[in-house]
């Protein structure tokens, strides 16, 4: 462990102007430029903003803009809209004419489930195509004054990545003049001592570094996770900013990108949010490299198509985002919904919420697709990505009961539909399989009726017309895979292929993803089966910290976690093989994708063959060919302050390392004032403290919350620093 009284703050100060052309990893040229933030308070004087909490079967207020939408906006919709419902009839229709007219109610039950699942991958398809009538956007130029604060809600996160990230971004802001306008803010929901230690000494790092201010809270208690910790900071400093910028804590966006997100929602008064489109980046497993190739190639055009249908009704996602504070403080306090989770309590999925709120109360929401600095990583693996998807599922369930509240626009109540099948597609496709099994074993195992009534002169033949079906099926595949090959042509007119590998590579990686998406497409079918039925019972499904960077799994962890996919394939397999092997033809690939399900999960999460992947050019991105500055500024960085923090030893460092505990100490309130029932914790660890003997005895005195209570306390820590070592 290197020593944290080795970290110094540069003194003095120096012009902006010095360091306009200056690389952000130059790291001994801003050192001499003198720039440190860190000398103050933790946090800046409080500037509360009320922060009302909404009723959702309340009158909403008269907002700013409660225009109709524009010309492009209508025709965006007609086409994605319309278009899916011209898509819904057709699959309808003929699937009727397939089955004739003595439609059985297995027939009835499987074109319900197939009218469903059409209309679903005819919207991706149709919802694409309507990009074609996105508004054309542009940055305004003009005098801009907006107080900027760029937030990052933490827990549990990996501590000099994100103060690397954060130091690369300050210096970003600065070298772009926004050095007056912007503050970085991380907002702390960390419950875990060791893990709270090293994020304040990273962020003590972090305040020695950056040219702009850097201001860091850690709350008591984590009431509504992570959407209590912004409007937290909302209610508290709120007026001192009129924009923020809403970061994950693996996610960032360029200065450039963040001036031009100021000057356009400045130039509109109406704008209450602007999302961005995130790129991928960062990934090493293959996994990882497959989800950011398609993020980076399809994604564009299908967030194009989203911008144009969605209009000024546009949605959020969480982060990389600003946000009017002063709309999202008179909009979006959010109640806890009525009941036990799953379905009550904390609201899960809060941008989506937040979003319709802001639109409701005549806020502009929009999507801006046309700026290319955002990013944020992606999960490691497909265990990683479950892991994730669980909460999604759970807060996009939650969504449905809030369609129908008072006053949300028809399009965020479409957003909400759109999140909630997002995760229902899996258990109708599912059912749409097992019906359509069921249907063969009908045919097979039972004898036609050809005379179902008494007096009944000519038979009555049992209709079914495979061509039509297979032309059904051709469709449906060609929704699913036109839009793919459209996004590859249009990479082929811009530079964006000649900086994925070129062409041939770009058409190969393409193909690649297809057929590992393809594999993995019915496993995840069934995970998130198992995660909406777990849902259905009443499983909460918590708040874990969410992994960044994972591993590739062992084999006893991937066969255990893939028995029921693989049983599931295998008995399907032989059951056909038997019965009706001509079903095979149709069911091949989701059956090869379950019964290898253990060996796609474990190498698709292997870093060697991500690496392997790179060297073919193959899943490559332009980000990955080039990096950004801020990205490879952000490791160097991450890696320089990796190095000071105190990595082994945990709590015991705060007694022996004086540097290190009056850098924890700076990170603390002066005169912290709470009620009786709030300081239990930080009474017994005081009592505690008194009796022991050594500092180490004391440590095994306290629990991991007495503990936490000690690193909130300067009057604790010192008390606890007097102790024999």
């Amino acid at each position: 462990m290197s020593d944290v009284s080795s970290i110094s703050s540069p003194p003095g100060s120096s012009p902006a102007s010095e360091i306009r052309n200056l690389p952000l990893s130059a790291e001994e040229s801003w050192e001499t430029l003198g720039l440190s933030q860190s000398r103050g308070p933790a946090t800046p004087p409080e500037a509360p903003l009320e922060m009302p909490e909404q009723d959702f079967r309340a009158r909403p207020p008269q907002g700013p803009d409660s225009g109709w939408p524009s010309p492009g906006t209508i025709l965006a919709r007609l086409v994605a809209f319309g278009g899916a419902a011209v898509i819904a009839w057709i699959g309808w229709r003929q699937m009727v004419l397939s089955f004739g007219a003595n439609m059985t109610w297995l027939q009835s039950v499987l074109l319900v489930l197939f009218a469903l699942t059409f209309t679903w991958v005819g919207f991706s398809f149709t919802s694409m195509i309507s990009g074609l009538f996105a508004r054309p956007l542009r940055t305004p130029e003009g005098p801009n004054d907006a107080k900027i604060a760029v937030i990052m809600p933490v827990y549990h996160e990996d501590a000099a990545a994100t103060a690397g990230l954060l130091a690369a971004l300050a210096r970003d802001l600065y070298r772009v003049g926004l050095g007056e306008r912007a503050e970085i803010f991380v907002l702390s929901d960390s419950r875990e001592p060791d893990s709270v230690l090293e994020e304040m000494a990273a962020i003590s790092r972090l305040r020695d570094i950056s040219p702009v201010p850097v201001w860091y809270r850690r709350r008591r208690s984590n009431k509504g996770r992570k959407a209590g910790n912004v409007g937290e900071f909302v209610s508290r400093w709120g007026g001192r900013y009129d924009q923020m910028v809403v970061l994950d804590a693996d996610s960032i966006v360029g200065a450039e990108t963040i001036r031009a997100l100021s000057a356009r929602m400045n130039a509109d008064p109406a704008i209450g949010l602007i999302q961005t489109m995130p790129m991928l980046v960062g990934g090493q497993t293959i996994f990882a490299r497959l989800t950011q190739f398609a993020g980076r190639i399809y994604g564009p055009a299908i967030a194009r198509g989203v911008a144009a249908w969605s209009g000024n009704s546009g949605n959020f996602w969480g982060h990389n985002a600003m946000i009017r504070v002063s709309a999202f403080a008179q909009c979006c306090g959010l109640p806890e919904l009525p009941g036990k989770p799953p379905f009550g309590g904390t609201i899960l999925s809060h941008d989506f919420v937040e979003a319709a709120l802001l639109r409701r109360a005549g806020w502009k929401v929009r999507l801006d697709h046309d700026l290319r600095q955002s990013f944020e990583g992606c999960p490691p693996t497909l265990l990683d990505m479950a892991v994730r998807e669980r909460r999604w599922a759970q807060g996009n369930l939650q969504h449905a009961r809030l369609i129908f509240s008072r006053g949300f626009a028809w399009i965020s109540r479409v957003h909400f539909v759109i999140g909630i099948l997002g995760f229902l597609m899996s258990p109708i496709w599912l059912a749409m399989i097992l019906v359509g099994l069921a249907l063969s074993a009908n045919v097979l195992l039972s004898r036609p009726d050809y005379f179902p009534q008494t007096y009944q002169l000519f038979p009555t033949w049992p209709t079914f017309d495979p061509v039509r079906m297979l032309w059904l099926f051709i469709a449906a595949m060609s929704f699913l895979l036109v839009p793919k090959f459209i996004a590859i042509l249009r990479a082929w007119l811009r530079p964006l292929a000649r900086n994925s590998g070129g062409n041939v590579r770009l058409l190969a990686s393409a193909i690649f993803e297809i057929v590992l998406s393809a594999l993995i497409a019915p496993v995840q079918m069934l995970i998130q089966t198992r995660q909406i039925l777990e849902i259905l019972r009443g499983r909460d499904s918590g708040w874990e910290a969410q992994v960044r960077a994972g591993q590739m799994p062992p084999w006893g962890v991937v066969l255990r976690r893939h028995a029921i996919h693989v049983i599931t394939g295998t008995a399907t397999l032989v059951v056909l093989a038997f019965l009706a092997p001509w079903q095979l033809i149709w069911l091949s690939p989701i059956l090869a994708g379950l019964i290898l399900s253990p060996m796609t999960s474990r190498w698709s999460a292997s870093p060697v063959f991500g690496r392997w992947a790179r060297r073919q050019g193959l899943l490559v991105t332009p980000e990955e060919r080039e990096a950004p500055e801020m990205l490879t500024a952000a490791h160097a960085l991450e890696f320089r302050i990796s190095g000071t923090l105190p990595r082994e030893g945990g709590l015991t460092l705060l007694g022996r390392n004086p540097a290190l505990r009056s850098r924890i100490m700076a990170l603390l309130p002066e005169n912290p004032d709470s009620p009786v029932k709030d300081r239990l914790n930080a009474i017994a660890a005081e009592a505690k403290i008194a009796h022991a003997t050594s500092q180490a005895e004391a440590l095994n005195f306290l629990s991991p919350a007495e503990q936490l209570a000690l690193l909130e306390s300067r009057a604790l820590i010192e008390t606890f620093a007097k102790l024999p070592q």
